[in-house]
């Protein structure tokens, strides 16, 4: 019975500290025990509700302003239309991004015939590229090592690459690594 009691009572103050109101117990000899939660008053009720949606909302958009978006879009063919298609994916992601005021990192990954749109001499997209890195800096662009050290052995050249592009050692294994951070993955 006394555990009962206990049992009771417990819940009923966690109940009243949830409502954040005050526990009064009251008793007649040798009978029950009956527990009232005192009422609170409509304007304390409000008030309590207000602060506690306010903190919320604080911090969901804390949150998601902290939230950082990440995605890869990969390019492994010398075809200028799957380059351009890859560019407005990367621009239309990073206005979406601006527009509802979250931070995204975009990188444009190319290996393989791909990496013609990175290379100064081939590229048939170099100018937009040269555009865009003035005006969207969330947007970088990786060349694959490997294949312009292979490029480099089939031409017996140098294989110059754009100033705006970062030369990754492997391209598909770059794309594995940030894959394996939470980066996400998409081929136009």
């Amino acid at each position: 019975m006394t555990g009962a009691i206990a049992l009771v009572v417990s819940t009923a103050l966690s109940a009243a500290q949830d409502a954040e109101r005050p526990l009064i117990l009251t008793s007649k000899p040798h009978t029950t025990i009956r527990m009232q939660v005192a009422k609170p008053s409509a304007k304390s009720t409000a008030a309590v509700q207000t602060n506690k949606r306010s903190a919320l909302a604080l911090a969901t958009e804390a949150a998601a302003k902290k939230k950082e978006h990440r995605l890869i879009l990969q390019v492994n063919t010398n075809d200028p239309a799957a380059m351009n298609l890859a560019l407005n994916n990367a621009m239309n992601v990073a206005q979406y991004y601006k527009e509802i005021g979250e931070q995204v990192k975009i990188e444009v990954v190319t290996f393989g015939p791909g990496l013609h749109m990175l290379r100064d001499d081939t590229s048939p997209v170099k100018a937009r590229i040269e555009t865009m890195a003035l005006s969207t800096p969330e947007i970088s662009y990786k060349a694959c090592g490997n294949t312009q050290e292979n490029m480099h052995k089939a031409e017996n050249k140098d294989i110059p690459i754009i100033s705006q592009a970062q030369v990754v050692k492997s391209g598909v294994i770059h794309i594995m690594q940030l894959e394996e951070h939470g980066w996400t993955y998409v081929k136009p």
